[in-house]
């Protein structure tokens, strides 16, 4: 009987030690979470019994990983509770009365982004459980202008398309009016901000030559999702200045039927003349026409 007494010992201190005392309790907390810049966010965790009887949470502490000390703790262990939490960070039930253990922050910044860590020690067991909270910033309506080049050989303008405050970084992309891209031929550059934000801007270059009067800038966040666009209208150029005017499309049509005319004109001028020179020479060669002569009416010498 001892022996027995013994050996059960033996094995409590090495489930013990070892942590395979088996637990009446699991944590479930949604895989990831992803949270808008500036805004409340919640890491969902709950205690699931595995027997139908009711529990009593004892202890509750949330950590992050990188982080040294725990963002928020609940402890029942000592006659008053006590609840604990770095700035920013709160449990959804403050009572813990029920089996929501979820965490809220309250303003989400960057700094929030990466994995957490929920362990939870009822009168049932213990349990822990991770999740991840992932942290997106949409960029503003972005904002397009242009500038005249000389210094550039065979450009004439270059468009400038900017947005600010997305994370991650998020992609610009050009289209024509007919819809064509043109990201290829811009030229991409990303800052950050202070906040850990991006400022992104990209420059498009336009060649002498080229036909299209319109371009819109179109922003993508990083996973490729359209979130807002912006539209520029350019001067097309034209053949001889490189520059289209307003009127040009009306002063080519002119110039085109004016010419017509002109051409008419000379060409009747030109006919018209013609006629008259040949009606000129028929009339001096025509034998039935009546000439004067040397020697009177019928051709001979007149006699004294």
């Amino acid at each position: 009987m001892a022996s027995c007494s013994s050996l059960f010992f033996v094995l409590f201190v090495f489930c013990f030690y070892s942590g395979v005392i088996p637990s009446f309790v699991e944590v479930t907390c949604d895989r990831t979470t992803k949270a808008q810049f500036n805004h409340q966010s919640m890491l969902r965790c709950m205690v699931n019994p595995k027997q139908t009887k009711t529990i009593g949470i004892i202890l509750v502490v949330w950590r992050k990983t990188g982080l040294e000390n725990p963002v928020a703790v609940f402890d029942t262990r000592n006659a008053k509770p006590e609840y604990k939490k770095q700035q920013g960070y709160e449990f959804a039930d403050r009572s813990l009365d029920t089996t929501n253990v979820s965490l809220l922050i309250s303003n989400t910044k960057l700094q929030h982004e990466g994995e957490y860590k929920c362990e939870v020690t009822t009168d049932s067991g213990t349990a822990t459980s991770t999740t991840m909270l992932e942290v997106t910033a949409k960029y503003n309506t972005p904002t397009v202008r242009s500038i005249d080049r000389k210094d550039t050989p065979n450009v004439h303008k270059t468009l400038i398309c900017e947005a600010s405050g997305g994370y991650p970084q998020g992609q610009l992309h050009w289209f024509d009016e007919n819809k064509t891209e043109w990201t290829k031929s811009a030229k991409l550059t990303e800052n950050k901000r202070n906040d850990g934000l991006s400022e992104l801007s990209s420059e498009l270059p336009l060649l002498t030559g080229s036909t299209f009067s319109e371009y819109t800038c179109v922003v993508y966040s990083a996973s490729y999702g359209e979130e807002d666009s912006a539209s520029i209208l350019v001067d097309t150029p034209s053949r001889v200045s490189g520059i289209k005017t307003p009127g040009s499309a009306i002063i080519a049509p002119v110039v085109v039927i004016g010419s017509l005319i002109v051409g008419l004109l000379m060409a009747l001028l030109f006919f018209r003349r013609r006629s008259q020179r040949t009606h000129h020479e028929v009339s001096a060669s025509d034998p039935d026409v009546d000439q004067p002569t040397k020697g009177g009416v019928n051709g001979k010498d007149s006699m004294a």
